[in-house]
């Protein structure tokens, strides 16, 4: 082997080493913070505050836990649960449909307006969700609809993300010779969609319902803004209220005799993680296609 071929190979080994170190470094960072929050639950909150972050208590501390967890508020936490699903899952089913059909109509068709659409399409993508709450809650409001489900679930349908990412994968991996060929042939716009496109489709719906999923799962603000019961919340503003409500959690509050503390608080973290993380190990098969599929055009 040449010289400059052997010191190649050396620093591409020192660079490879260094990657591999900073990643391993990463997924520690990462993991200690998923690891403290799935052993706080087995923990006492005495031997959360005095103990080793990273020590185990006991499994029945998990049990503890959730029955007191359950007891907060006639186990509103239930309804939390059952309120995230239902705003998720309404959000999603809308924002992955709408993206699909705008995505399939913008690449594979000339319809009027595609640049301008194409254009605020970017420009929503950019703008900060913040920034949309309140015009948002303002014309929520207008039609009477603030506080309920339909609230969380409307604005949130707004996936300008995933429109484009549908764009991209279509204009890429959808031959326009066979949607020629079959618009000859007497296929409508509406059997080409179906027959063609979507079955080409399928790593990007696993993509777009897994962000979607996520995005929705763990949305904030917009429930917080658009909800003002808390028979309403979804599972992060519920955790939210639970944490602000609870003396033993904000010692501003006073006293309480709620059985509520830092292993309550925990365990309710660990709902709100758990979904995602079942999730993505069903999806990550999609996700990895989804990603890479459309990359480079043939």
């Amino acid at each position: 082997m040449s010289a400059p071929a052997a010191t190649a190979r050396r620093r591409f080994s020192a660079g490879r080493a260094t990657g591999s170190v900073l990643l391993g470094l990463l997924a520690v960072a990462c993991a200690v913070p998923m690891l403290w929050l799935l052993l706080a639950p087995t923990k006492t909150d005495a031997q959360l505050v005095d103990g080793h972050p990273l020590s185990f208590g006991s499994l029945g501390g998990y049990a503890n836990a959730w029955h007191n967890l359950t007891t907060y508020n006639d186990g509103v936490v239930y309804r939390w649960i059952v309120n995230s699903v239902l705003y998720t899952g309404g959000a999603v089913l809308i924002s992955v449909t709408t993206s699909l059909l705008a995505g399939y109509a913008l690449a594979a068709t000339r319809i009027a307006g595609r640049r301008t659409v194409l254009v605020a399409t970017l420009l929503a993508m950019i703008v900060p969700p913040a920034a949309l709450v309140l015009p948002l809650f303002l014309e929520v409001n207008a039609v009477g609809l603030t506080g309920t489900a339909w609230s969380v679930i409307l604005p949130a349908s707004l996936y300008p993300f995933g429109v484009y990412l549908a764009f991209i994968h279509f204009s890429t991996v959808l031959p326009k010779e066979v949607l020629e060929a079959a618009r000859i042939d007497g296929c409508s716009e509406r059997q080409l969609f179906t027959k063609i496109a979507l079955p080409l489709a399928r790593p990007l719906i696993g993509l777009l319902t897994f962000f979607a999923f996520v995005g929705n799962w763990n949305n904030y603000f917009l429930p917080y803004v658009m909800l003002g019961e808390d028979a309403t919340f979804n599972l992060p503003v519920g955790l939210g209220a639970l944490i602000s409500g609870t003396p033993a959690l904000n010692p501003a509050l006073g006293g309480s005799f709620l059985p509520i503390h830092r292993p309550e608080a925990a365990i309710a973290g660990v709902l709100t993680i758990v979904p995602v993380a079942v999730v993505f190990l069903f999806a990550q098969r999609f996700l990895v296609r989804g990603l890479l599929e459309g990359s480079v055009k043939s």
